[in-house]
């Protein structure tokens, strides 16, 4: 068990650095200047060092020591497995206080003859820099993998892993100190379709983690079909094949789980599913699963609270587009933009369709607000793949970072106003309701073109703000992008401890008032594009430097608020169980 358990109920420490004292600029204005003019440059001047200090994200895979490199097993036969990339992991496997990354890799499919790979376990040595473990962790899958999700399920302060691959999957049980152990066959989630964004919540509020398994479709090599566009030999669409439900595992204690789907309400093959995310999306108190569907309508089935979901997608407005089209969604998230306390969903979309803003309106209905948030334009000549919120500025903003990446290698010859390596995006939250594109302003690590598809965000260093690693097809190595200068403002990192409730306290609700800042979040891993993220909540606080209450609604119904909670490091909030 983890030092945190004799930890009181809840503690601080600082992480890092010297704050600067000289962010704001003065100026001296001339007396005789006209009022209005005078005005116009204190904004200017006042805007022009908060632009200057936007955030920075500067690539460091190779001096990290990540040598990582994926494997598609593409022989020029277009299978399907090969274009879908795969997702990562940051987690604090052996209980450091320090982040490791895990990678999914893809294998040889038929023809193929190059070189293979297997998943890779790095871990972190808090120095900048990581080491692969891979052979002493025990994780060095070498099926055809896809994604990669993280949760404590025996609930021994351990994080557990679930890798989901075209073929079985499987459930590495931590034994202590990032050693696994693959128990997937005994505790009965080996799932043999083809599983993409696996996610863990408490479902059925019971203080455990169940799993819900999103699969793709069924897809036979034997069965190849031979598709084109124009005269160039393409990746047949996801409709082509027979679509696969996703599998929910209850889990019923003891390492073991009862497959529930049908009895749920989950059993519905009608969708392509390639992400799946949990949220309180109507703040009843349990978790509602949204899944996005490639070229299908996407589903949104809401808790009813007794153990069965009811498919919502169409009447809710999230099934379908503004234009009243199926989108070809890949990755989603679901997080509180516009901080009204509701969550919002964001998916992201095939290249020359928009990526999707869904607005909670907290009636049960949502809005696309796409193009009126300005997310619209700027991302239609890009293939999404990963869409995640994150507030990399720690401004108290939920920001959206979208990775991008072709599916087709030989994408120009049928298309030659687009290519395969495409550049991420990185839209910065105006807090009025709109985004700006800042990619290019935000270091060169978010200049580069890979084919990117997985993204996973977590603060691998520890100064305070949130990193972003993403897994890249198809290219020399993936992408590590430290985020420096996102610390330059205020933050709270908030780490749960459930005691009724499940043991990271996924799904647990956090509200923190700063002054005129109040924010809404989960706790949460689970999301984005068949990854993992840092468990720890960080809240970005701006420039002001008190949270003034924080409160914390655990899935048990517990409530708990603390006062005038210092900023600038992280705590541990124990969840106290009543009477």
């Amino acid at each position: 068990m983890p030092a945190s358990n004799a930890m009181p109920r809840w503690r601080g420490r600082s992480l890092l650095r010297p704050r600067s004292s000289d962010s704001m600029r003065t100026m001296t204005v001339p007396c005789k200047r006209p009022v209005y003019l005078t005005l116009l440059w204190l904004l200017f001047a006042l805007a022009m060092p908060a632009y200057a200090a936007l955030p920075k994200f500067a690539e460091v895979t190779k001096e990290a020591g990540i040598d990582f490199r994926y494997i598609n097993g593409a022989s020029g036969a277009k299978y399907m497995p090969e274009a879908v990339g795969s997702g990562a992991a940051f987690f604090d496997g052996d209980g450091d206080g320090l982040l490791d990354l895990y990678i999914v890799n893809g294998a040889a499919l038929p023809g193929y003859a190059g070189p293979t790979g297997r998943n890779a376990y790095y871990r972190n040595l808090g120095d900048g820099t990581f080491v692969d473990q891979t052979d002493k962790s025990g994780t060095g899958d070498e099926a055809f993998g896809m994604g990669a999700t993280v949760g404590d399920v025996d609930a021994d302060g351990d994080p557990d892993l679930y890798v989901s691959n075209y073929g079985a999957n499987r459930l590495y049980l931590n034994g202590g100190g990032a050693i696994f152990a693959d128990v997937a066959p005994a505790a009965g989630v080996a799932d043999t379709a083809w599983g993409t964004h696996a996610a863990f919540a408490d479902y059925d509020i019971d203080g455990d983690l169940d799993l819900y398994v999103a699969n793709y479709m069924d897809f036979d090599p034997a069965k190849n079909v031979e598709c084109s566009a124009g005269q160039a030999r393409s990746y047949c669409g996801p409709t082509t094949y027979p679509g696969q439900a996703g599998v929910l595992y209850r889990n019923d204690g003891g390492l073991a789980f009862a497959e529930v789907t049908k009895q749920a309400g989950l059993d519905d093959d009608t969708g392509r599913q390639l992400a799946a995310v949990f949220g309180d999306i109507d703040i009843d108190g349990d978790p509602d699963l949204f899944i996005a569907n490639d070229k299908k309508p996407n589903f949104l089935f809401v808790n009813n609270g007794d153990g069965t979901f009811v498919e919502n997608g169409a009447v809710a407005g999230v099934a379908y587009n503004e234009e009243g089209l199926a989108e070809s969604a890949m990755g989603a998230d679901l997080g509180d933009y516009d901080n009204d306390g509701r969550l919002d969903i964001i998916v992201a979309t095939f290249q020359w369709l928009a990526n999707t803003l869904y607005h909670n309106d907290g009636d049960g209905f949502f809005t696309d607000l796409t193009f009126a948030a300005q997310l619209g334009v700027q991302s239609m000549p890009y293939l999404g793949m990963t869409s995640a919120f994150v507030d990399y500025d720690n401004d108290g903003w939920l920001d959206v970072f979208v990775a991008n990446g072709h599916l087709d290698a030989n994408v120009k010859e049928y298309d030659p106003s687009t290519t395969y390596a495409q550049q991420n995006q990185l839209f910065r939250n105006a807090g009025d309701g709109t985004f700006v594109e800042v990619s290019g302003e935000s270091g060169a690590g978010m200049r580069v073109a890979r084919v990117s598809h997985g993204a996973v965000f977590g603060d691998y260093d520890n100064d305070g703000d949130v990193d972003i690693f993403v897994s890249d097809s198809a290219t020399p190595h993936c992408t590590l992008l430290r985020n420096d200068g996102g610390n330059a403002n205020h933050y709270l990192r908030v780490r749960a401890e459930g005691k009724k409730s499940n043991r990271e306290g996924i799904g647990a609700r956090v509200r923190a008032v700063s002054g005129d800042l109040v924010q809404v979040r989960e706790i949460r891993a689970n999301y984005g594009y068949m990854g993992s993220n840092d468990v720890r909540l960080t809240l970005g606080l701006g420039q002001r430097a008190m949270v003034d209450t924080l409160q914390v609604f655990w899935p048990s119904g517990a409530v708990q608020t603390m006062a005038g909670v210092a900023v600038d490091r992280e705590i541990i909030i124990v969840e106290e169980i009543g009477e």
